[in-house]
């Protein structure tokens, strides 16, 4: 692309074209793991991470593999930087590694990575397959975020449960206790049949919305037009 519209990527990642709610693709690890904001975000970070460094790789690489090769490129390439992601969070936060489980490997057959390494990243320049590749796994993260919101509130009735297997011991005090005590929580948020229903209606809040804004362009254009008089002899 010659000319790339940076505010379209983002708008395309975020809303337009987000990974979850349109093109449903990475459902396996987000119905399963967004049971809480923490969780969710430690999962989001990690796609994020994947998804720019293997845009990023596979925009370099782009002249030299022959087709019949790129995708077993691709795969390894999204590997590799699933490997790093493992090792990092073995390092620093082997807790969250723990909770988070087969589900961080698994990043390697996301659908969302590899089908914007070979629909994106390997027809652009490095810069905006960068950029793709951040709007999109922001996209991603976004949804994995509100969903483990909602999960966790309805579910245990707190917000922000275990932050310390993230940001370390110091933001072990961040749980916020948004129900009382007393409140005995609804099992099924926090199970995947409740991810899925959640889910569901984000999808329909989304769609709806669509709709009812491509319903108000549609009467400001007619509002604004204007009759046009024509005189004269149309057919000659």
């Amino acid at each position: 692309m010659s000319t790339t519209d940076y505010k379209a990527l983002a708008w395309n990642g975020l809303w337009k074209n987000n990974p979850a709610l349109v093109q449903l693709l990475g459902l396996c690890p987000l119905l399963a793991v967004s049971g809480t904001v923490i969780n969710a975000a430690g999962l989001g970070l990690a796609t994020l991470f994947v998804l720019m460094g293997s845009n990023l790789a596979v925009s370099l690489i782009r002249h030299h593999v022959a087709d019949h090769l790129r995708l077993p490129a691709f795969v390894m390439i999204i590997a590799a930087f699933t490997t790093c992601v493992e090792l990092l969070m073995q390092a620093y936060a082997y807790s969250l590694f723990q909770v988070l489980g087969l589900f961080i490997p698994l990043i390697v057959t996301n659908c969302a990575i590899l089908g914007r390494a070979d629909g994106f990243a390997r027809k652009n320049t490095p810069l905006p397959a960068l950029a793709d590749g951040l709007w999109m796994g922001l996209g991603f993260m976004a949804v994995l975020l509100v969903l483990g919101g909602v999960r966790e509130l309805i579910g245990l009735g707190t917000l922000l449960d275990g932050a310390h297997l993230l940001f370390g011991e110091a933001a072990r005090d961040w749980t916020i206790q948004v129900a009382p005590d007393s409140y005995p929580g609804v099992l099924i948020a926090i199970l995947p049949p409740g991810a899925f229903i959640l889910l569901g209606f984000m999808i329909a809040a989304k769609q709806a919305w669509d709709i009812r804004a491509k319903q108000r362009t549609t009467i400001d254009v007619v509002a604004g037009s204007k009759r046009v008089r024509v005189t004269g002899d149309v057919a000659r």
